[in-house]
């Protein structure tokens, strides 16, 4: 789908202004105020972030009760439950939060709910199994916040609930709005949820494994345990999993935690990681955030999806090499099998939408039997990238729809479920991300509410998608000190993207296909000229009409080939020229 391009404009006597206070190129002060970094302290904080940034954990609601519960827990010798998710941000969750206790004297053992047993979130099997053991204190991670009925049962029961998740709660108000951020929240001991702040914090913007690590350093600070500051730090490599899985803003404190995770998932010193690390080919000690996002995540995830994920918990709790190497195996088959069928659903997917045409509503809705309810929510997400508008993907069974939901800009996707909440047996999620059952008598008119209520967001007119570019250059202005540059600027991801340039009349030379639909060229303005590479963009190209000249947008790299280095362009999109 063609996109709108928008070059941001910043004020030349800012850029100037910070590049002389912060030391730093005009260049780079541009993309940093793009970033809304306008001060040199700022720039010293986001080029520089360390540990000593993180911020004060008792910021957060409900921290100061659930650690002193956590106290009484282990003098009274109290068996405790950690209540996890099955995907990459819940499974990290988890074994932060059994390493953090359990290194603090605690008797801990955990429970991960199983997708197509169990479906999502705190439900009454875990409290059936907590009774089972023994367990007198549960202690969610990225679940729970709207768990009611699971929160009033372990009461009965005589079972005491810590909730610590960053989804959003339930609305007060009938109609869904959360202003004043009244919120609804289970009866438990202590509810640890930045989304309860209203202060406008960037804790905010915590992933379940971030809230973990959070408890990890409140639990560190009480001078009662035996658990220390450094051993909370090392648990952020897990932390910073979760928080690249859950795809959160990396600003502020999550991109505190990214950094240190990082540098501790380089050196790979838990043997899980390493493990993960090996099978997925990763033999080089520095990573990107991007790469392990598109790696190791997924195969973590794998499991989630189409099998058990409790595994996961045991593998990177191991301290066993030869067991993590034989979890690893087993995650890399699961994941090339969950490939295999999020491919056939996408397909069936796309052949529904040929035969009803639904593809150009406000939403799209689709349901059928048998789909893997695994893979429903990457399927929403390739359909949604595609199509450009929300979508929502069901699975049918036993009466039963359940499914995933995924969005695009300006649409968020709770508050469109709460509005039609009534034909719904349970939803949950985020903005922009969310999981939805609902009996399959009202899938018609859930499709017909959810389409209203999307067109009444959005507006009549189809959602076009937009490009925002960073900068405008000249191609001499691209040198290797400028891509030494931008690298200041990792990791990047969500809230942080890579930084987009932007050229105009740049004449196309000796084009060609390489592997599978990706565009190699040479892009020539005046004297200069670069190698440009552009993956899956040979449709877009042919369907410009192969232009002898083009507009791009880009980011500058390095190419590192036989001992060499050389700069190229990797192309994010283009136009034709002028």
């Amino acid at each position: 789908m063609r996109r709108r391009w928008f070059i941001s404009r910043t004020n030349p006597d800012l850029v100037e202004h910070l590049s002389k206070t912060a030391s730093v190129s005009p260049i780079l002060a541009r993309l940093l105020i793009n970033r809304g970094i306008k001060t040199a302290s700022e720039v010293r904080d986001f080029l520089a972030p360390g540990t000593s940034g993180l911020s004060d954990p008792f910021g957060l609601p409900g921290m100061k009760q659930a650690v002193e519960r956590l106290w009484h827990a282990r003098v009274r010798n109290e068996r405790v439950l950690v209540h996890g998710d099955y995907d990459t941000d819940g499974l990290t969750a988890t074994v932060i939060m059994v390493q953090a206790l359990r290194m603090s004297g605690l008797d801990v053992s955990h429970f991960i709910p199983n997708r197509a047993v169990h479906g999502y979130g705190f439900n009454a099997a875990a409290v059936v199994e907590a009774k089972r053991k023994g367990i007198s204190l549960i202690i969610t991670v990225d679940c729970g916040i709207t768990s009611f009925d699971a929160a009033e049962a372990a009461a009965a029961e005589g079972i005491d609930v810590i909730i610590t998740d960053h989804h959003e709660p339930a609305a007060r108000d009938a109609n869904g709005s959360s202003e004043g951020r009244g919120f609804l929240v289970p009866e438990a001991l202590a509810v640890v949820n930045p989304k309860l702040l209203s202060d406008g914090s960037d804790l905010e913007f915590l992933s379940g494994a971030g809230v973990s690590l959070k408890v990890a350093q409140a639990v560190a600070s009480d001078e009662r345990l035996p658990f220390t500051h450094d051993d909370a730090l090392s648990l952020a490599d897990l932390a910073a999993l979760g928080t690249l899985a859950d795809v959160v803003p990396l600003r502020g404190e999550n991109r505190h935690i990214l950094k240190k995770g990082l540098q501790l998932l380089c050196d790979a010193e838990r043997p899980g990681v390493r493990a993960l690390k090996e099978v997925c080919g990763l033999s080089k000690k520095t990573l990107k955030a991007g790469l392990l996002a598109f790696t190791v995540v997924p195969r973590i995830n794998a499991a989630g999806r189409i099998s058990d994920a409790a595994d996961v918990v045991r593998l990177l709790l191991s301290g066993d090499h030869e067991e993590a190497a034989g979890l690893s195996a087993w995650l890399n088959g699961l994941n090339a099998e969950r490939q295999r069928i999020e491919e056939e659903v996408y397909q069936q997917a796309l052949a529904k939408l040929d035969e009803t045409g639904i593809a150009t509503d406000a939403a799209i809705v689709l349901a059928a039997e048998g789909w893997h309810e695994g893979v429903l929510g990457i399927v929403a997400s390739r359909l949604a990238e595609r199509f450009y508008r929300p979508v929502f993907v069901f699975t049918v069974g036993k009466g039963v729809a359940k499914g995933s939901a995924r969005s695009i800009p300006g649409f968020d996707l709770c508050a469109g479920l709460t509005e039609c909440r009534d034909l719904l047996l349970a939803y949950g999620g985020h903005k922009q991300a969310a999981g939805v059952r609902l009996k399959e008598e009202n899938i018609g008119g859930f499709e017909e509410a959810i389409k209203e209520i999307t067109r009444q967001s959005l507006g009549e007119d189809n959602p076009v998608p937009s490009l925002r570019i960073d900068a405008e250059i000249e191609l001499r202005q691209i040198t290797h000190s400028l891509v030494r540059e931008l690298e200041m600027l990792e990791p990047f991801g969500c809230g942080n993207e890579e930084p987009l340039f932007g050229a105009k009349g740049l004449e196309v030379m000796a084009p060609k296909t390489v592997g599978n639909n990706h565009l190699k060229m040479r892009l020539r303005k005046g004297q200069q000229s670069f190698d440009a590479i552009g993956f899956g963009l040979v449709p877009l190209f042919e369907d410009l009409g192969r232009p002898g000249s083009i507009d791009a947008a880009f980011v500058p790299s390095v190419n590192e080939w036989n001992g060499g280095r050389h700069l190229q362009l990797v192309l994010r999109d283009m136009r034709p020229g002028g």
